[in-house]
């Protein structure tokens, strides 16, 4: 563990690219081989307004690094942080409690936030109109979200107090499970339940990309599935009923177009609709 954790506080900025390109070459391979649904679309047009948010993404966050560095080494030189207000503990169980609670301000917390308040949705809303979602879509943010996620991130070192080798694994885990969890494959429906309970699956996202409440507000979860099992914001529905996209924006050719969702945040609200 020491020695993983050495290795990501030195990560090179190639590594972490490779992470990224790896995992998606990776599920978009296993797509092919085990598609949940039936790829009825262009696979690589489909990629394209995908892979430049990807890309906005990327340029927004790795010129910030820098203050998840600043943030970490004040809250570790000044023991703050919920990690290092606890007792002393294996280097392993200091690691996951880290990244465990960097989960849930960075990525649950910030989730829940974007779902409720309506200005943030209308930003958050260009990942959720995709209306064919794969690993490609893990990474569809418009850029003020890509500002608003790095936000909670920070705020969530600050509060956790995690040394920058367990944020870099953090995010590097985040990443892969992402892509993961919103990849087209069709696992076995008991494995897929079963690593529910640890982890956020495939089935147990899709969920959440169902294309009216309450199931758009649900399942929350980037890496772990514990924030929403605890918190009351789990559900489950059959992955053969599930429909992606957003009811209120329903114009599937807008929402692959790159200007078109570069727009998205700026429309009126529309109130979504919601199914009992």
């Amino acid at each position: 563990m020491e020695s993983i954790i050495k290795y990501f506080e030195t990560i090179p900025p190639l590594h972490r690219s490779l992470i990224l390109v790896g995992g998606i070459t990776f599920f978009w391979i296993l797509e092919g081989i085990v598609p949940l649904f039936s790829v009825n679309y262009k696979k690589w047009q489909h990629a394209l307004p995908n892979f430049f948010f990807t890309l906005t993404t990327i340029l927004i966050n790795m010129p910030l690094a820098f203050l998840l560095l600043l943030c970490s080494d004040w809250a570790v030189n000044n023991s703050f942080g919920i990690i290092n207000w606890m007792p002393a503990m294996p280097l392993w169980l200091y690691v996951i409690l880290g990244v465990l609670f960097l989960d849930f301000f960075g990525a649950y917390l910030a989730h829940l936030v974007e779902h409720k308040v309506k200005p943030l949705w209308m930003v958050h809303l260009v990942h959720h109109s995709d209306h064919n979602v794969d690993t490609t879509t893990a990474n569809r943010h418009h850029p003020l979200e890509s500002c608003i996620r790095y936000a909670f991130t920070l705020f969530g070192v600050f509060i956790v107090g995690a040394p920058i080798g367990v944020i870099m694994l953090y995010q590097s885990l985040s990443v892969v499970c992402s892509q993961f969890n919103h990849a087209n494959i069709s696992l076995p429906r008991k494995f897929d339940k079963a690593i529910s309970y640890l982890i956020v699956s495939p089935d147990m996202h899709k969920v959440h990309h169902h294309y009216v409440l309450p199931y758009t507000d649900s399942n929350y979860g980037n890496i772990f599935s514990i924030w929403d099992r605890l918190l009351g914001t789990y559900m489950e529905l059959d992955r053969d009923k599930i429909k992606y996209g957003v009811d209120t924006f329903p114009d599937e050719k807008e929402n692959s177009s790159i200007k078109g969702l570069l727009r998205q945040p700026f429309h009126k609200y529309r109130k979504p609709t919601t199914i009992n």
